[in-house]
């Protein structure tokens, strides 16, 4: 669908231009019967390539596309209209791109979870400071396995962990029976604050869904949209911040070791492979269990303190609940975990109701896409200005001749066809 929404913009846009070469003699356009003014050739001109660099943006995943593709569809409906009935068929088109812009608002724009989430991210990041560095010293008071799983990560001599971020793919399903629905997602923790946003895209029945969890001064929401529209789910209260506690805890275990220093964990030895961790964040205390291979590395974290969410998101159930892990590989200094599950324990059988798979641990957290919509945007404008100045120039038709007679044969009055 994306692929076929690219094209149909692609397309739209291109049969713009014929209003243009028709406005400065380019090319002999017999479709064409509605006389078109050079002011009005430079409207088509600049909404062919408004809805070429929509479909540009939108394969490339700027986040502003909807913003041009609304400015595209305006220009084109109103040059279709100055030659109705050469182009009304244009309206359809324009009208359906219209329908994805707007679901483009709605997923990207200044209201949707996508926009929430990074101001929120930004306002975080904005106020980060330098942190000292994880010594040797800082790890005695740590049970052994996880000193030494600290020191597999390369957690000491790097700085203490203020904020992280990770972007995953995996696949996500309700019940054991249930299809599996494809996502990709992102994620950014404050473990100092604490707190926690994660963002997910994922489709439904080929329609797509939008999850977005925040956790902020200790309280949790969870809201899950289709089409960025219509809520599915809408959660919050203290069952829910319970349950993103553990959540909290288990991300500072796979992603960021180095938090694990923090003085909100009191830990407890099992043995020489696992240990019990008792995480506080407000008045919630939760607790999990750690186990740790030959290697060292986190293999699984188990807690009982975790709770699975009804369909509709109204019930909470307390459940057992694991994360195992493997595939452990180098992020710059860091080596960490990059495939893992989800899995409940109810009593008649544990099934897994999540698969990812870790893609990047950015060094640092940051968003160009407002600069890069702001470019695109930036860059038309200078095209816009540059063809006004070009084509207002008097004796312009001595310039436009010479190109034209390049572009295609140019029948003279004696009825001949001079061929270049």
């Amino acid at each position: 669908m994306r692929w076929v929404f690219s094209a149909l913009i692609l397309l739209h846009g291109a049969l713009h231009f014929a209003g243009f070469a028709k406005a400065f003699g380019l090319a002999e356009l017999s479709q064409l019967g509605v006389p078109i003014s050079r002011t009005m050739g430079i409207a088509w001109l600049v909404a062919g390539g408004m809805l070429l660099a929509t479909a540009g943006m939108f394969v490339r995943g700027i986040r502003g596309w909807w913003a041009v593709g609304f400015g595209a569809v305006l220009l084109s409906q109103i040059v279709v209209i100055s030659s109705w009935s050469d182009a009304r068929f244009g309206t359809i088109v324009n009208g359906f791109l219209l329908v994805g812009v707007g679901y483009g608002f709605a997923s990207r724009g200044p209201f949707s979870s996508s926009a929430h989430y990074r101001r929120e991210v930004r306002l975080r990041i904005a106020h980060a400071t330098s942190q000292s560095l994880v010594t040797d010293r800082d790890l005695e008071h740590l049970p052994d396995p996880v000193q030494r799983y600290l020191r597999m990560s390369g957690a000491v001599g790097q700085p203490r962990v203020q904020y992280f971020s990770a972007v995953w793919r995996g696949r996500i399903r309700e019940k054991p029976d249930d299809a599996w629905m494809e996502f990709k997602a992102e994620q950014h923790n404050f473990p100092s604050e604490p707190a926690r946003f994660f963002l997910m895209d994922a489709r439904k029945g080929g329609l797509p869904v939008d999850v977005y969890h925040a956790f902020r001064d200790h309280a949790a929401t969870m809201r899950v949209k289709l089409l960025s529209l219509f809520p599915l789910v809408s959660a919050k209260g203290p069952k829910v911040d319970r349950a993103e506690a553990v959540t909290l805890f288990n991300d500072l275990c796979i992603l960021a070791p180095a938090a694990l220093l923090d003085s909100a964990i009191e830990w407890e030895p099992i043995d020489m492979r696992s240990v019990r961790g008792r995480y506080t964040v407000g008045s919630n205390t939760v607790c999990g269990v750690l186990l740790f291979n030959e290697k060292d590395e986190l293999v699984d974290f188990v807690s009982e303190d975790r709770l699975i969410a009804s369909s509709d998101g109204r019930q909470f159930t307390r459940q057992r609940w694991s994360t195992p892990v493997g595939a452990y590989r180098d992020f710059g200094r860091r080596r960490v975990s990059t495939r893992g599950e989800g899995r409940w324990h109810p009593s008649d059988g544990e099934y897994s109701y999540l698969e990812v798979e870790l893609l990047v641990i950015p060094a640092s957290a940051s968003f160009p896409q407002r600069r890069r919509t702001l470019r695109v945007a930036f860059d038309v404008i200078l095209v816009i200005l540059y063809l006004y100045h070009i084509y207002s120039i008097p004796g312009i038709d001595n310039r436009i001749q010479p190109i034209s007679r390049c572009l295609h044969p140019v029948t003279l009055q004696t009825g001949e066809r001079v061929n270049d």
